[in-house]
């Protein structure tokens, strides 16, 4: 039980944190999503889109009863930047802790899925 609640608490504090940026219109948050450019649409369509998919499923991660549909939705997002730091960001500077705390995140919710 206690452990089920830390798999469910760690990926929704990753995500939820980040929302700030996302929504804000953050300059470092901006220019990650310009050049990730999700299905070539502009920057704000993905930042927001990501922070909308986030905050549902950090929601969704700490209620009992939903929790593994928004570990689901936090593997999504979790998966797809990942893939982006390994193919358009890197890991250098900031990026690496970015890249770290999704690692941290994607584990953990696939652990809750899998228990």
């Amino acid at each position: 039980m206690i452990l089920t609640w830390i798999l469910r608490i760690i990926p929704a504090i990753i995500v939820l944190q980040t929302l700030r940026y996302k929504f804000s219109g953050h300059p470092e948050s901006k220019e990650i999503f310009e050049k990730v450019r999700l299905l070539g649409l502009p920057e704000q369509y993905g930042r927001i889109g990501t922070g909308i998919i986030e905050l549902v499923s950090g929601i969704l991660i700490l209620i009992p009863e939903t929790s593994k549909i928004g570990a689901i939705g936090i593997m999504c997002v979790t998966c797809g930047a990942l893939v982006s730091h390994a193919t358009k960001l890197g890991f250098k500077g900031n990026n690496l802790p970015l890249a770290i705390s999704g690692a941290v995140a994607l584990l953990s919710s696939l652990a809750l899925v899998i228990f």
